[in-house]
């Protein structure tokens, strides 16, 4: 891992599945993260605020929470472009799909062009639950069990804390112990980019698993922006067309470098202006 520097800006960023409102939201981290952050449009890749944990059980908000949230308006009133993406635990912010504002967009989901030219989905993920999911009692056993297991990720990490530790997510740690687990998120990357192959794009930006990644594969990209109950993590793209994915503390765990060469056959002198993003049609 390698520490980037915090004021350098951001062509754009990505990040999702916050969960503001629920117990496992790690709300200091992302206002500090947010802080730091200079980018020329952010991308919220859906399950923000978690509208479901805050209907369904007792709202957890506090000076955190509004911190994260007047990061938010920070980075808008210094230029910065926000665009919504909502996913299934903020599923009702679908209804204002289309919704234009000054600087801050909300879509169903979108292409993102960057500066060397890739053509990439940006979406939720909950799309592909279909093609992915057992259903029935294995799936309600798997939520049951991982509701414990972020009960117990959030414990070992304050305990860490006052040890004056750095965070380590045991979330991750023992779902990667998980044959069940690894396959299903091996199904996950599979149904995204084959979503992204048949709409003719060179890759997607998604969320949803909780499970951060940045690869090639089959040539095309597959980048998740991971989330911020257990990895605490988000997607970056630099000037040059280049991605990282960041940790909480603005150190990089994984690069992919921008095209050999950019449009026309050869990489531009400087960095386009970032263009609006592709809509695409709602039943698409």
């Amino acid at each position: 891992m390698s520490r980037t520097p915090s004021l350098r800006r951001r062509r754009a960023a990505f990040l999702s599945d916050v969960h503001l409102g629920s117990a496992h939201c790690h709300a200091g981290e992302l206002a500090a993260f947010l802080a730091r952050l200079e980018v020329e449009r952010l991308y919220l890749v859906g399950d923000i605020v978690d509208l479901w944990w805050m209907s369904a059980k007792r709202a957890r908000w506090g000076q955190a929470e509004n911190h994260v949230v007047e990061a938010l308006h920070r980075l808008r009133a210094a230029g910065t472009e926000l665009v919504y993406v909502p996913g299934n635990h903020d599923r009702a912010v679908r209804r204002f799909c289309g919704l234009v504002l000054p600087r801050m967009s909300v879509r169903r989901r979108l292409i993102h062009t960057t500066a060397d030219g890739r053509r990439l989905l940006v979406v939720h993920g909950d799309d592909y639950d279909s093609l992915t999911q057992f259903g029935g009692f294995q799936e309600q056993l798997g939520d049951w069990l991982y509701e414990r297991i972020l009960t117990g990720n959030r414990l070992a990490n304050g305990l860490r804390r006052r040890l004056g530790l750095r965070y380590w997510s045991l979330a991750d740690f023992l779902k990667r112990q998980s044959g069940a687990a690894e396959r299903y998120i091996q199904r996950f990357i599979e149904a995204g980019l084959d979503d992204a192959r048949r709409r003719g794009l060179d890759g997607i930006v998604c969320g949803h698993i909780h499970r951060p990644a940045l690869m090639e594969r089959g040539g095309l990209v597959y980048a998740n922006d991971g989330d911020w109950v257990e990895s605490l993590t988000a997607l970056v793209e630099e000037a040059d067309g280049s991605l990282h994915l960041l940790d909480h503390r603005g150190e990089v765990l994984r690069s992919l470098g921008p095209r050999p060469c950019g449009i026309g056959g050869h990489r531009p002198v400087a960095a386009p202006p970032t263009p609006q993003p592709e809509v695409l049609p709602a039943a698409a």
